[in-house]
Formats: structure tokens, C-alpha cells, sequence
């Protein structure tokens, strides 16, 4: 039997205020945990559903190790949406998109069926990930 479960994914942010008002208000993902450390914040927040599972949002070069070079790299791909990502899933794909378009999340894709058997849609977050969602069958 495996053991392994998945606990925790982070995703960058280059304004926690805006990436918590998206993640609790928009989304409506409980605040688990919000911490701050020499003037950056990760916070960490979840479905109210499964206390087990959480996203930390988190600053995106706060490892040292980073270069500046590499520093403004990571900048430039989450200005373009291409940094990070998550695919998330809801019994009505339909109902959240329209719930979370209403709330003035950045559109992507509009609910799609797509050709390898999924229905899903897609927004940005305010740092620019790209925030799937599927239907859940």
C-alpha cells in the first residue's frame, strides 16, 4: 500500500495582497498559515475540504542560491504566464467559472471540452499562474 499523499504545492507571487485576496476571496481557499520572513510572506492556503492538501504561495526567489540574472528571468515568465501552474478540479466547472469570472478573475479559457476527454477552463492569478480547472467527474 502507498503512503504517499500529496500535502503541500507552491506557487510563486509578486504581491502576497493580491495573491491572498484571489486565493481566499475569489477562489475561497481557507488562509492556513501566513508568515513573514526579512519582508517577504508565504502564505498557505486550502480547500476548506481538505485540510490535508495546501498551496503556498510563496516570494519566487527568496532561495539565495537564485542569481539576479535568474531572478529577473522567473519575473519576465510570470509577467507571461509561464512560470508556474495547477490544475484544480470542481463537480461543476461550468458554475465555478461563471462564480469565479463574476469575481473578476483573469479569463484564460472559457469552459472547453477538450479532445483528450476533459472538460475544463482556465484563469490567471494575480502573479500570473495559470489556474486550471477540471470537471470532476
Amino acid at each position: 500500500m502507498n503512503n504517499v499523499t500529496i500535502y503541500s504545492t507552491f506557487l510563486p507571487h509578486d504581491d502576497p495582497d493580491a495573491s491572498l485576496a484571489f486565493y481566499r476571496d475569489t477562489l475561497g481557499f481557507e488562509v492556513r498559515n501566513d508568515v513573514g520572513y526579512g519582508g517577504m510572506r508565504w502564505i498557505t492556503v486550502g480547500p476548506h475540504n481538505q485540510p490535508g492538501t495546501s498551496i503556498v504561495l510563496h516570494p519566487p526567489a527568496a532561495d539565495p542560491a537564485v542569481t539576479e540574472d535568474e531572478r529577473r528571468v522567473i519575473a519576465e515568465m510570470m509577467a507571461k504566464g509561464t512560470y508556474a501552474s495547477i490544475v484544480l478540479a470542481s463537480t461543476d466547472v461550468d458554475g465555478t467559472f461563471e462564480r469565479l469570472q463574476a469575481k473578476g478573475a483573469e479569463v484564460v479559457q472559457e469552459p472547453t471540452d477538450q479532445p483528450y476527454g476533459i472538460r475544463d477552463c482556465a484563469f490567471r492569478d494575480p502573479s500570473g499562474n495559470m489556474i486550471r480547472i477540471n470537471q470532476q467527474p
